[in-house]
């Protein structure tokens, strides 16, 4: 069964710097517990990832997985081309410029290959959702 789950955070900091901190995503495993590694496999012309292999890990449940990323002023997002555990993946995080800084409005969908324990989905989604939302402020503003 699918699981979608979204959270918003403002961070002191212009969209473009936001996106920096995302596209790299070799970096991404210093500032979010759930990536243990990530490496590009290829990248647009721009120099920004299109297609990332990841190693994640979740409460015990680890992941191989290949996404693939769109790219856009204001937002970035993923989807799930290949995996170990999961049968569908898209994420997405929406920049929308403010005053003093940024808010940025993250999604995660996920759809596991095996039924797990609710307990075990709020646990993880919680995780998940503290890793792209605080893990990402702390990365951007220090």
């Amino acid at each position: 069964m699918a699981v979608t789950v979204n959270k918003s955070i403002d961070i002191d900091a212009d969209a473009a710097t936001i996106l920096d901190v995302l596209a790299d995503v070799e970096g991404i495993p210093s500032w979010s517990p759930v990536h243990k590694k990530c490496e590009v496999v290829d990248r647009f012309d721009d120099g920004r990832p299109k297609h990332v292999k990841m190693n994640v890990s979740i409460i015990g449940v680890n992941d191989e997985q290949l996404v693939e990323y769109t790219w856009s002023e204001n937002e970035v997002s993923w989807t799930l081309v290949e995996s170990t555990q999961q049968k569908a993946q898209d994420g997405r995080y929406t920049l929308t410029p403010k005053d003093n800084g940024t808010h940025v409005e993250f999604e995660l969908t996920v759809d596991p290959k095996i039924p797990l324990p609710g307990f075990l989905v709020k646990k993880g989604t919680k995780t998940i959702l503290e890793a792209a939302t605080e893990g990402l402020r702390q990365q951007v503003v220090g």
